[in-house]
């Protein structure tokens, strides 16, 4: 018989091989860099084509067909130039990787102010976006299992977001980013499928029967405004990749013949060709075939043929797992690297164990109290993601590169700057708003 402490080594059986090591050759974001171009190209899919996609007909409701397109074309844009800047400054200063958003906040704020400027943004960022999908993953579960048995339709949303958060338990212990490379490209795929599903059946939808007019969702002129604001911020949800792009090339391989930058680009082009084609056609279909009607998931809007929809759903599932996962990779990051560093803990299994699963347990416990999609959407999407993904990455460009006035840059990154800073003040008051309302229909735990 296995007596306790021949039990307690075999859990700790990996402690004493990362001591006298590198901390990064131990830390989920730059334990491997072996990473292709290709794996830039699936890992940013899945970290954009995720929840915010099937909100963006919802946002189309409320913001009206021509800032509708506005918004989408114009944040493709900035966010496009923006994460190019971020792939170019990841490598800026020679022999020198800026693994993580925070590195290079403290490069070029300042050591102190630069890490705790960039880093609880970022981690909003993160922490946001998991609880938006546990959110997701739990309603898409639901549905699906609703559309195939309809015994089953007063069985709360909660124990769906729970099984959800279980089998992120078990996910969480993937011991670095490299190692997530399966589950990320299947979420790609699965992000593509349902976009397909979502425009496909939504044209179909629109053919046989679509609204005779266009207008936005509320009738009174405030609740146009407040409307309005929200909807800028579900798009913005929608361009939330930023928050990973540097954990993403960290990955890479680099030598001074063969920079990151290199494979990384050319993995984020594809990536956000995809971005493009699954956002539009989603949106517009979405929009054109229910009007300001569609619910904030528009998937929940579409309810025939039910096989098909109820497949679509168990997709968004698959998608927003591996999601999540890309997301708390770098949240991952930061709590073992300080337990480490400030608390004294030995890097091992149980330190992965109890770390991991209690943010997991963290998100879930938030996702099953606030179930409000579409206010989430948008209250997170102005409040930190314009930030990380619209004004931040040209703010540290203007800083390090110091472009010339007057100049392409120097346009840009302030054109990008003055609409991301007004997204971040703005949208949140619409989603706080649409929070509001849905509070009157849900109950805590609903």
């Amino acid at each position: 018989m296995v007596n306790v402490s021949s039990f307690l080594s075999l859990i700790l059986m990996g402690i004493e091989q990362t001591q006298g090591k590198d901390l990064n050759d131990w830390l989920p974001i730059t334990a491997s860099r072996k990473a292709k171009w290709w794996y830039s190209a699936f890992h940013n899919v899945t970290a954009m084509v995720g929840a915010g996609v099937l909100g963006l007909p919802f946002a189309f409701s409320q913001l009206g067909w021509g800032a509708g397109f506005a918004a989408i074309f114009g944040s493709w844009a900035i966010t496009f130039y923006s994460l190019w800047q971020l792939v170019e400054l990841h490598e800026v200063v020679p022999g020198k990787r800026f693994d993580r958003y925070p590195e290079l906040g403290e490069h070029c704020f300042g050591p102190r102010f630069g890490y705790w400027f960039v880093m609880p943004q970022q981690m909003l960022v993160q922490i946001a976006t998991d609880i938006v999908y546990m959110v997701t993953g739990g309603k898409s579960l639901m549905k699906f299992v609703e559309l195939l048995d309809h015994n089953v339709e007063n069985v709360r949303l909660t124990y769906f977001i729970l099984i959800f958060a279980c089998l992120h338990l078990v996910l969480s212990q993937t011991p670095n980013f490299n190692s997530l490379k399966g589950v990320s490209l299947l979420a790609a795929v699965m992000s593509i499928c349902y976009s397909m599903v979502a425009f496909i059946t939504s044209i179909k939808k629109g053919i046989h029967h679509r609204p005779e007019s266009y207008g936005v969702r509320s009738h009174t002129e405030v609740g146009k405004a407040f409307d309005f604001l929200n909807g800028l911020g579900t798009v913005a949800f929608a361009f939330a990749g930023h928050s990973v792009v540097l954990e993403i090339q960290a990955t890479i391989p680099s030598t001074p013949e063969v920079p990151s930058k290199k494979p990384m680009w050319k993995g984020v082009v594809i990536a956000y060709v995809i971005v493009a084609f699954c956002y539009l056609s989603v949106g517009i279909s979405g929009y054109w075939a229910f009007g300001q009607y569609v619910e904030d998931d528009v998937l929940i809007s579409l309810r025939k043929p039910a096989w098909l929809i109820a497949i679509a759903n168990f997709m968004v599932f698959f998608h927003v797992v591996g999601s999540y996962q890309v997301f708390a990779m770098p949240v991952f990051d930061m709590i073992e690297s300080y337990l480490v560093q400030h608390m004294r803990f030995t890097p091992g299994l149980l330190l992965r164990l109890v770390a991991r699963s209690s943010y997991v347990a963290i998100t879930g416990f938030i996702a099953m109290l606030l179930p409000f999609f579409g206010g989430l959407l948008g209250f997170f999407g102005g409040l930190v993601f314009s930030s990380t993904s619209y004004f931040l990455p040209c703010i540290m460009w203007l800083i390090v590169k110091k472009p010339r006035w007057w100049s392409f840059h120097w346009f840009a990154c302030w054109i990008s700057i003055i609409v991301g800073v007004g997204i971040a003040i703005l949208a949140p008051i619409g989603g706080m708003r649409q929070i509001i309302i849905s509070s009157k229909s849900y109950k805590m735990f609903s």
